[in-house]
């Protein structure tokens, strides 16, 4: 081999690592951004509902709305509104289709449902629109890569998640590659999360003239959605209610449809066909869902053919009145109880459960089989639906009937009680299942990417219970009462907590759900502080929270790490260490030498890859900003730790940040000698300061957004004249009086000190490069490119 085939070579080999290195960077991006994918979604709901009847909606495609929708440029938006069971999802799953088969647009889409959580709040649906746009133009990752390069899949929580997804869909909207796009959202009545967020950034972006993406929605006729929708422009609207001959038509078909399948399955002779055809046509009133709840009571095998004409005219006419009939079915029946605790706890989870986790809270059905449990299921028909081993409500309206017009019948002690009742029998189960290395992982620094789920899984029937106990022991409401009555809850928490608290957090780690354990414990400390009878339970939460906080990311990265890493590195006298102490590992022969007690850093935030040179608090305490030799200025939620905004634009290291009084405004001063401002909710830069010098220190005045005080002045932002306006000494004493008041860092940077007073002396590798203070929290900036934040008495 010559050199030239040897360069070839090494060529040829360098572009297949950097393909394979490009891939697994799509790969991990895909992922994180995933939060469902719509075409299993549609394919769900589609099978659920029976299959889609192109006869049911063939009549929108050609209604003069539809048509200036679709052909008219200057149409943006599209909302097809109308009452519950109309059959808005399957008409969308139509057009859908129709779309897809017939048009050269890009299109992509969502459906919103109210009781599943990932699919009823707003970041989800810009996730699941931006994730099909991707799938189609697989180039359009860029926008979402010069993020999630910097952020991982922390760029997907905290609280900007929604301006982020914002900017990444606009951005990528405008990309030429894109020519005409249409987005759908069903049902956005079932978007509960940020609904009025996500109406504004639809109107936003149909109504720029600059834009090339056409809406679609659906919802019912709720007044906040009329309100919002009434100011945009360039939209078609189209009310299901004005369109009752067509609906009534489709809803013909439809019937035709079902009863030829009941007349096939069950064999009727042509005059009982006829027959439940005609009542069926006669008390529609154009709703679908009505149809088919009736057609599927008439399916039951325990529905015989000599009684379905009996039957049928048992259901009357309207949804709430078939819902309250069907109430009065399920009271009669031989399972009557069984079926109403399902519903009670169908009513109350926040999500849907499977059958294994349905088991698990309710202790009277321990003993049925899957086949029981599902029959039991098919016997709350009207209301629920199993699948995949999933129960569901068969429609939103079915949930909202149980919760507003049926409660005193299913949950006639209030939706507190069977609150607890979930919570005091999840810690149940949770207490019986939970064990060390419940996987039988073995390796303590097995990573999580690589743990596979064993057959039959030990987690199975606990997942919910796992993750929402405390949720439920919250809206239980019992802490707050057990003032007034007694302590058995707080003292089966604190058992738990002695007992099972790190097998919790392992199988937490297990389920990829760290994060919720984190605002589960700080739930639960706020809940018991207040409590004078808890004062133990308390200590143990505090202690707890600690460990959690201080540990997150080596549980996050490995499970076993939980005992390795998490209890070696505690302190000596954590409660919690003390609790365990039997499972630390004893391959380790001599231990790290550590503190005896938590000491005051609350958090360590990484993610700066040079040294961080200045940090500061936003007046609410709830942000952090930090600049770095990296270039970068990182925004940070102080509460989770989370990097929420990573600002990039300065061309040399940023010596010096500030948060404006309003916590809207970010100032920060670079070696290119710029001051650069930041809107905090967005990210971008709003406006840049050539001032022609090193500005080092940085602070804004209390009573406006418009002045800056920096080490050479006086910076006035609504004037365009430069240089400063007052001299470097008035400067000087208000950034002197700002650094030696209370809490702070002395000049020689050893020492936090409190008035000038030494208090506590830091460690070589803890020494301040910049430092940031409110009230007892101080935030410090490392040469290692962390940020510590501690909190004293």
């Amino acid at each position: 081999m010559n050199l030239q085939d040897i360069h070839s070579a090494i060529q040829d080999q360098t572009r297949q690592q950097e393909k394979r290195y490009q891939d697994a960077k799509y790969e991990k991006c895909m992922q994180d951004l995933h939060v469902t994918d719509p075409r299993e979604d549609k394919k769900r709901i589609q099978v659920t509902k029976g299959g889609l009847l192109r006869d049911s909606y063939r009549w929108i495609l050609d209604h003069a709305k539809f048509q200036q929708f679709r052909d008219d440029p200057q149409s943006r938006l599209l909302w097809i509104k109308g009452d519950p069971g109309k059959g808005k999802t399957m008409l969308l799953c139509g057009i859908i289709d129709e779309l897809e088969e017939g048009s050269n647009c890009f299109l992509s889409y969502f459906f919103c449902q109210a009781t599943e959580t990932q699919l009823s709040n707003a970041s989800s649906v810009l996730r699941g629109l931006t994730y099909l746009l991707i799938i189609q133009q697989p180039s359009l990752i860029s926008y979402l890569r010069s993020k999630h390069d910097v952020t991982g899949e922390k760029l997907f929580q905290g609280i900007n998640v929604w301006v982020s997804l914002v900017e990444i869909l606009t951005d990528m909207l405008k990309d030429p590659t894109l020519k005409d796009v249409i987005l759908v959202v069903d049902a956005l009545d079932e978007c509960i999360t940020d609904r009025p967020q996500l109406l504004d950034f639809i109107i936003q972006s149909s109504s720029s003239p600059s834009s090339r993406v056409k809406w679609i929605i659906s919802s019912r006729n709720w007044p906040d959605i009329e309100d919002k929708l009434d100011s945009a422009k360039q939209k078609v609207r189209l009310p299901l209610e004005l369109n009752k001959d067509s609906i009534s038509k489709a809803v013909d078909m439809y019937i035709g449809y079902k009863v030829d399948r009941l007349a096939c399955h069950k064999k009727y002779d042509k005059e009982t066909r006829d027959a439940v055809e005609d009542y069926l046509t006669s008390n529609a009133d154009g709703t679908f869902l009505w149809v088919a709840l009736v057609c599927q009571a008439l399916a039951d095998p325990k529905v015989r053919k000599r009684h379905a004409l009996n039957t049928l005219k048992s259901f009357p006419p309207g949804l709430d009145s078939l819902y309250d009939r069907m109430i009065g079915y399920i009271g009669d029946s031989k399972d009557a109880d069984l079926c109403k605790e399902v519903l009670a706890i169908a009513s109350v989870v926040y999500r849907p459960i499977t059958l294994d986790e349905l088991k698990v809270l309710i202790e009277s059905l321990e003993d049925l089989d899957q086949d029981d449990l599902e029959e039991i299921i098919r016997s709350c028909g009207s209301f629920l639906t199993l699948r995949e081993g999933v129960i569901y409500f068969v429609h939103q309206s079915a949930k909202d009937f149980l919760l507003n017009k049926a409660s005193d019948q299913i949950l006639p002690s209030g939706a507190a009680h069977q609150h607890h009742a979930i919570f005091v029998r999840s810690l149940e189960a949770l207490s019986e299942t939970l064990e060390r290395d419940v996987y039988e992982l073995g390796v303590p620094g097995l990573p999580i990417d690589q743990v596979s789920s064993p057959n039959p899984d030990p987690l199975a029937s606990i997942r919910y219970s796992c993750v929402f106990w405390v949720d439920h022991l919250d809206d239980s409401e019992s802490l707050v009462k057990m003032r007034d009555k007694n302590l058995q809850d707080a003292v089966t928490v604190h058992d738990f907590l002695r007992k099972k608290y790190l097998y919790w957090l392992e199988s937490l780690s297990l389920l990829r759900s760290i994060s919720e354990g984190v605002t589960a414990v700080q739930k639960l400390e706020a809940l018991v502080v207040k409590t004078k009878e808890a004062q133990q339970l308390t200590e143990l939460l505090r202690d707890a929270r600690r460990f959690i906080l201080s540990h997150k990311r080596a549980m996050e990265i490995a499970p076993l790490q939980v005992y390795a890493s998490a209890l070696v590195f505690s302190p000596t006298r954590s409660l919690i260490r003390e609790l365990f102490e039997k499972d630390e590992p004893n391959w380790i022969t001599l231990k790290p030498s550590v503190e005896s007690d938590w000491n005051a850093c609350l958090q360590t935030l990484e993610g700066h890859h040079s040294s961080v040179t200045s940090v500061a608090f936003s007046a609410d305490g709830q942000q952090v900003v930090s600049g770095s030799g990296d270039k970068t200025v990182k925004i940070w939620d102080t509460a989770t730790g989370a990097c929420v905004q990573t600002l990039e634009g300065h061309n040399n290291s940023v010596n010096s940040v500030a948060f404006s009084a309003d916590s809207q405004q970010v100032a920060s001063g670079s070696n290119d000698e710029t001051v650069k401002i930041w809107d905090v909710a967005t990210g971008t830069c709003v406006q840049t300061l050539r001032v022609g010098r090193v500005i080092t220190h940085l602070l804004f005045d209390l009573r406006t957004n418009s002045l800056l005080s920096t080490d050479i002045g006086l910076l006035n932002l609504d004037l365009p004249v430069l240089p400063p306006a007052i001299d470097n000494g008035s400067t000087d004493a208000i950034l002197r009086s700002v650094r030696h008041s209370g809490w702070g860092i002395s000049t020689d940077s050893v020492w936090i000190v409190r008035d000038g007073k030494g208090m506590l002396w830091l460690p070589p590798e803890y020494r301040v490069m910049k430092s940031a203070v409110v009230g007892p929290t101080v935030a410090i900036g490392c040469r290692s490119g962390r940020v510590l934040v501690m909190k004293f008495s």
